[in-house]
């Protein structure tokens, strides 16, 4: 039990850490990733108006269909390059990356890289 609290412990340290270094703006949203072992969710923040301006994660409906299983790296992927299309459309291109504490390998990395072959630039 103390292992599984020292690991959340850290985690919230780190996701503190990151948080007071990455900050999104109108013309700079930032990307936060959220990770659990079924599903993977993405949104854009402007931090300084407090707004999300676009979301996406394995629970769309559009992506439920698509993929196999929300907690994957192949879903990660389509994550990325689905927030990706939908914040191009909406005219926003760069963006700062916020991974939640979470180490940039994997499932994180997978759909950050998502977001850039749709055009993201972070």
């Amino acid at each position: 039990m103390d292992r599984l609290k020292s690991k959340r412990a850290g985690l919230a340290r780190r996701k503190t850490r990151v948080r007071g270094k990455v900050s999104g703006t109108a013309a700079r949203p930032r990307l936060c990733v959220t990770r659990t072992n079924v599903h993977i969710y993405a949104q854009l923040i402007d931090d300084v108006a407090g707004i999300t301006l676009v979301t996406s994660s394995s629970l769309d409906s559009q992506m439920r269909g698509l993929l196999k299983s929300g907690g994957n790296v192949d879903a990660a992927r389509s994550i990325g390059e689905a927030l990706g299309r939908r914040a191009v459309e909406q005219g926003i291109t760069e963006i700062v990356f916020d991974r939640s504490g979470r180490l940039y390998h994997g499932r994180v990395k997978a759909l950050a890289d998502g977001a850039r072959s749709a055009g993201l630039q972070f």
